[in-house]
């Protein structure tokens, strides 16, 4: 069996999804529209809403208002089975007692395959995964990658549409967690399938992302592709939850400054840390004029960067990064640092909404 047999990717649509519990609001009038094969992440903090979006989306929760719409069709009431969703979930829900491919062929011998087809699907998934040498092991037998794989298989062995993916990654570790982001970005091009998946990681969104939505008290903050949200944050909550963040109220950049970049009370200076330029006080700032100096509180190795930490005053601190590259310019603790970038295309002019 191989992909070929494969469905493309479904479309999604939240029309006006609203859920409470009780009297407070979780999920506050959601529109989205995910494409077939999109790769779309719902990122946020604890109690944004993300997963109880996606629980409306799996059947595990019923929305009070609003419609859930697959391929135009209206699947906001119906059961979890009747959705035929793909499910990986943080904990991996294996069956214990089940080897592998028990667990990868349980999807089908639910939805009443024939035990041939049970078999050939199973085998294809697992095979897909890499784990055929593994099929006949129990899930203890098998490392915390492995147990995902495993998981990965069960939830496209009967070709959904659309997977969803609650956290998958969470109880990794740092290096095999980039290995699976890797793989599950593989085996969802190689499959065209939908992946709706939900993380509070902000590395992790980006990396795998068509696009992402930031959600923060059950409403979307902001939505696009990674690097448009990154570079281009609309709100001072989008700028400070994706990526390292500069932002710079108004109070704390010189008057001539804020009159030359058109600058009102209530607005921010956002700059990246990777976009800030540092030089001697002593010497000359050719690439920017932004007035701003302070001293270097603190420096943190990171391998491939050098994140410089430079208070503006006691309480006030912005962050500077450079690559750890052998000609790099350096800076210790106490020196004093003009602060600046590169262009004015480095920055950008937000506002606390």
């Amino acid at each position: 069996m191989g992909t070929a047999s494969v469905s493309n990717g479904g479309r999604i649509r939240f029309a006006g999804i609203t859920k409470k519990y009780g009297e407070l609001t979780v999920v506050d009038d959601i529109n989205l529209d995910i494409a077939p094969g999109e790769f779309f992440s719902l990122l946020g903090p604890s109690g944004s809403g993300k997963t109880t979006t996606l629980m409306m989306l799996a059947g595990f929760a019923m929305p009070d208002s609003g419609q859930i719409l697959l391929d135009e069709a209206d699947i906001s009431y119906l059961s979890p089975q009747q959705r035929n969703l793909g499910m990986v979930f943080q904990n991996y829900a294996l069956f214990p007692h089940m080897s592998v491919l028990e667990n990868v062929m349980f999807p089908l011998k639910v939805r009443k395959f024939s035990g041939k087809e049970c078999l050939e699907r199973a085998q294809w998934a697992i095979d897909l995964v890499r784990l055929s040498s593994f099929a006949k092991r129990l899930p203890k037998e098998l490392s915390g990658g492995q147990q995902q794989r495993v998981a990965l298989a069960r939830a496209v062995v009967f070709h959904p549409r659309v997977v969803l993916m609650d956290e998958p990654l969470g109880a990794l570790d740092k290096n095999l967690r980039y290995q699976m982001q890797m793989e599950i970005k593989e085996l969802q091009r190689k499959l065209n399938m939908t992946v709706v998946f939900v993380t509070h990681d902000q590395e992790e969104a980006m990396n795998m992302s068509d696009r992402i939505a930031i959600m923060n008290n059950g409403s979307i903050e902001q939505l696009g592709r990674p690097k448009e949200v990154y570079e281009s944050p609309r709100n001072v909550f989008a700028a400070g939850f994706l990526g390292e963040a500069n932002i710079l109220p108004y109070s704390r950049l010189a008057v001539d400054y804020r009159q030359r970049m058109g600058m009102q009370d209530g607005d921010h200076l956002f700059i990246r840390p990777e976009r800030v330029v540092l030089a001697p006080l002593t010497g000359t700032m050719s690439q920017s004029d932004s007035g701003l100096t302070g001293c270097i509180r603190n420096v943190s190795f990171l391998g491939s960067i050098v994140r410089y930490q430079i208070g503006l005053d006691d309480e006030f601190s912005i962050y500077a990064d450079s690559a750890n590259l052998s000609d790099m310019r350096s800076f210790d603790v106490g020196d004093s640092v003009a602060i600046g970038w590169k262009q004015a295309s480095d920055i950008r002019i937000i506002n606390h909404g």
